[in-house]
């Protein structure tokens, strides 16, 4: 057989020969499992998803009734600012709505992290307020927790990077517990102005990027969304594949937060209140399509099966398979998506 037209997952093209592209899949499904202690994919679904990536047609689809919704982060951003298209954020909107036909979109601010939007937040109110007197898709607001933003010198607390290396854990631990209380707070606060002025959901983005404290700020002021707001959905997107233990001794429910993996992940989050559970699995570039497909694979699978929520698997730039570039290939995102809808099961990406 002629060798095979793929990608690697910095975006490079390379021609692969049938077995390399076999051996890969069961690497990259053997790593998964074993990282997360979960099922390999089987014989059946390795097969296909050699297929999927062998398919000689440029781009590829699912079969028809097997097409899943999209979810946005950084929504209002992805033709603005990432493709440099000169437009206003209710521009982009319509865009995705009308010429687009997206399934949903997230309107945002450019300083993508919560804190940073309280001393904007009528200004936010009012372009929310706007967007859906002119648009009929659903329009969430979303940013990140970025809990690094509450560390000095622009924040109140002390930065546990710092102290870490240091070798003052405890000092680095009490300098966390401290900054969860201020992103709850702020958290709380915006998406609550966000939802009186008409949002149809809140999209929490890159949750777990500053650690296991990033996880349990997000999630308790998820909880207390909830309460506050019990018809209103709450997408969380996280950060990697496995909690980071900056802090270590963090508990949600009692259970420690670090180290969780997609599977277990989407279980807390529902305990949260969280309406959708966006895994985020890391892309590595040095390795081939084929190999990181089928880790990601394997993750998305363990975590459908686990979930009684939705779970719109992370499909961006460096995660979910996708190669790591800022426009990824065509031909290498029309392949993660075909695989994980058809043979992990996400609901939506």
């Amino acid at each position: 057989m002629a060798n095979i037209l793929t990608r690697y997952g910095d975006n490079y093209i390379a021609e692969l020969s049938e077995e390399d592209i076999r051996a890969d899949i069961d690497d990259g499904t053997a790593d998964a499992a074993d990282r997360a202690q979960i099922p390999e994919l089987t014989k059946d679904e390795k097969d296909y998803l050699f297929e999927i990536i062998a398919d000689p047609q440029k781009i590829v689809s699912v079969e028809r009734g097997k097409e899943v919704v999209v979810s946005f982060d950084a929504g209002t951003l992805k033709l603005t600012v990432r493709n440099g298209i000169s437009m206003d954020r209710s521009a982009a909107i319509l865009t995705q709505e009308r010429a687009l036909a997206s399934d949903s979109i997230e309107l945002c601010h450019v300083d993508y992290s919560y804190k940073p939007i309280k001393p904007i937040i009528a200004e936010e109110r009012q372009a929310m307020e706007q967007a859906q007197l002119l648009s009929v898709l659903p329009v969430l607001y979303g940013a990140m927790p970025n809990m690094g933003l509450y560390t000095k010198p622009d924040g109140p607390c002390d930065n546990w990077s710092e102290l870490l290396p240091a070798g003052r854990i405890p000092e680095a631990r009490a300098a966390q517990e401290e900054a969860i209380e201020h992103a709850i707070k702020d958290i709380v606060f915006v998406a609550s102005n966000m939802i009186e002025s008409g949002a149809d959901g809140i999209n929490f983005d890159t949750v777990g990027a500053s650690g296991d404290a990033d996880v349990k700020a997000s999630l308790e002021a998820v909880r207390i969304l909830k309460e506050k707001y019990p018809t209103t959905g709450f997408e969380v997107g996280m950060a990697g594949e496995f909690n980071l233990g900056m802090h270590g001794q963090l508990e949600f429910d009692g259970e420690i937060i670090a180290g969780l993996y997609p599977h277990q992940q989407v279980k807390m989050a529902e305990r949260a209140g969280v309406s959708i559970f966006g895994m985020a699995v890391n892309t590595n570039s040095s390795e081939s399509l084929a190999w990181n497909l089928a880790r990601v694979t394997t993750f998305a699978k363990a975590a459908v099966k686990a979930a009684s929520i939705p779970v719109h698997a992370n499909v961006g730039m460096g995660v979910g398979g996708i190669p790591l570039s800022v426009i990824p290939s065509c031909d290498a995102v029309s392949r993660v998506d075909k695989a994980l809808v058809e043979i992990a099961g996400v609901d939506g990406l």
